[in-house]
């Protein structure tokens, strides 16, 4: 007999570039352990045309995934389903188009979270890793189209940026061949270093002492190519990435997915998300620990926990 999960419970149908997960939690559960996960594979990497659009292949194939998802709730009893599409979506130069399409198909809306709204849910999430004791977190989430920034020393952040930084986007506006020139690469490092510092220099006298924290699968993947193992606490080091940049830019696509830790899929965006994570590192102590909760944890246990609305806004104070 199929098992009804029911409410309370919290959903996500997390809508990226490389795949559509579906996670529920039960009334006082952990994103360690869903009552409910299901995972949909995309490549809408592969899916842009010249002009940004997604393709008509792309958009059947987030109707499918979407459909999926609600499919896989549906038969466990879970109605209410947050759909959030991430930047490989809002990005697009048709993203009405998709969003209209999608709803057509699946009765679904995607839905999107402002980038600021993404810095203060991924705070959300390592603060609830980490706990109250840590002290004050500094959060650093690289996506494929945007970098998030948040700051605190509470449950909520203080402080909450979000930057046009993505990996995906630097690597489509910055690299014409997978193996940039030394001068691109260069001018590349100074670029976001320079947009980093603007975006950090007013709270950086605040953040100094936070414990840096890093809360997307680029930082992950980083770790592990730097010399991190899964025996060890799970840490990137400024100096260790430094040394990878040029034998990133030097290697093509298919040798770096070779290299431990980049997956095939993000391999094209290695060399940006090196990159954006060294400009990040040198900002804040050059040393960044591993968190596995981001914005998308951040949102479940919010909405478990009735602090943040079906919307993904916060619940307001009765």
């Amino acid at each position: 007999m199929r098992k009804q999960i029911g409410e309370p419970s919290a959903a996500v149908l997390d809508v990226g570039s490389f795949s559509a997960r579906l996670v529920v939690l039960a009334k006082g559960g952990s994103p360690l352990d869903p009552v409910l996960s299901h995972q949909t594979r995309l490549r809408l990497d592969r899916e842009l045309d010249d002009d940004g659009n997604l393709t008509r292949r792309g958009i059947d194939a987030v109707s499918s995934a979407v459909e999926a998802g609600m499919t896989m709730a549906a038969k466990h009893g879970v109605e209410n389903v947050y759909p959030l599409a991430t930047s490989s979506i809002r990005d697009a130069g048709n993203v009405k188009q998709v969003v209209r399409d999608v709803e057509k198909a699946t009765g679904v809306k995607l839905r999107f979270l402002a980038g600021r709204r993404e810095a203060e849910l991924a705070y959300v999430g390592a603060r609830r890793w980490y706990g109250a004791s840590a002290g004050g977190l500094l959060v650093l989430d690289i996506g494929g189209g945007t970098v998030e920034l948040a700051a605190g020393d509470g449950e909520e952040a203080g402080f909450a940026h979000s930057l046009p930084l993505g990996a995906r986007s630097l690597t489509r506006d910055w690299f014409a061949t997978e193996c940039p020139s030394p001068k691109v690469v260069r001018a590349m490092r100074e670029h976001v270093l320079d947009e980093v510092r603007d975006a950090m220099q007013d709270v950086l006298p605040q953040i100094r002492d936070h414990r840096a924290v890093g809360c997307s699968k680029v930082l992950r993947q980083l770790a592990r190519l730097a010399g991190d193992r899964p025996s060890r606490s799970r840490e990137l080091h400024l100096d260790d990435l430094r040394a990878w940049i040029p034998r990133l830019a030097k290697l093509p696509a298919k040798r770096r997915a070779e290299l431990p830790g980049i997956s095939r899929q993000r391999s094209h965006q290695a060399l940006a998300g090196a990159i954006v994570a060294e400009a990040l590192l040198t900002l804040s102590g050059g040393q960044v620990a591993i968190c596995p909760w981001s914005t998308r944890d951040g949102l479940l246990l919010g909405m478990l926990d009735g602090l943040v609305t079906l919307e993904g806004e916060p619940a307001k104070a009765a």
